[in-house]
């Protein structure tokens, strides 16, 4: 009867190791399609503003803020590296554009423009791959 314990304890034991472990990648898994869908909407509502906060530099400093906090808060929850690294650049990069101007609208408007665009693409790889 000792035996039969034993083998039984050993089995529950391996069970809930692999459960743990596949529930990991489940979340795993989630979190990398919960970012794939989030970042490209972020970048998206952004560039969608640019236009409108053309004559409002101040708007577009807060803008720009804005979407680097939520990308910074997609890199902290992504699972995946790429896009957690292309996330913290460009947060990194969004944060450091100071628009002061309506002169430094039209230059953040195409950096922005730029930098999205290859972040867009280093994400859909990231998801694809």
């Amino acid at each position: 009867m000792r035996r039969l314990h034993t083998r039984f304890a050993s089995l529950a034991a391996l069970s809930a190791f692999v459960l743990v472990t596949g529930c990991s990648e489940v979340n795993s898994t989630i979190d990398k399609a919960q970012a794939c869908l989030e970042a490209p909407k972020i970048v998206a509502d952004l560039t969608g503003q640019l236009a409108s906060l053309a004559n409002d530099p101040q708007a577009m400093e807060k803008a720009l803020d804005d979407t680097a906090a939520k990308l910074n808060d997609v890199a902290d929850q992504a699972a995946n590296t790429t896009i957690k690294q292309a996330s913290d650049d460009l947060a990194a990069t969004l944060s450091g554009i100071n628009v002061q101007s309506v002169n430094d609208v039209v230059d953040a408007t195409q950096k922005v423009g730029t930098d999205t665009a290859a972040y867009v693409e280093k994400v859909a790889q990231a998801c694809t791959g």
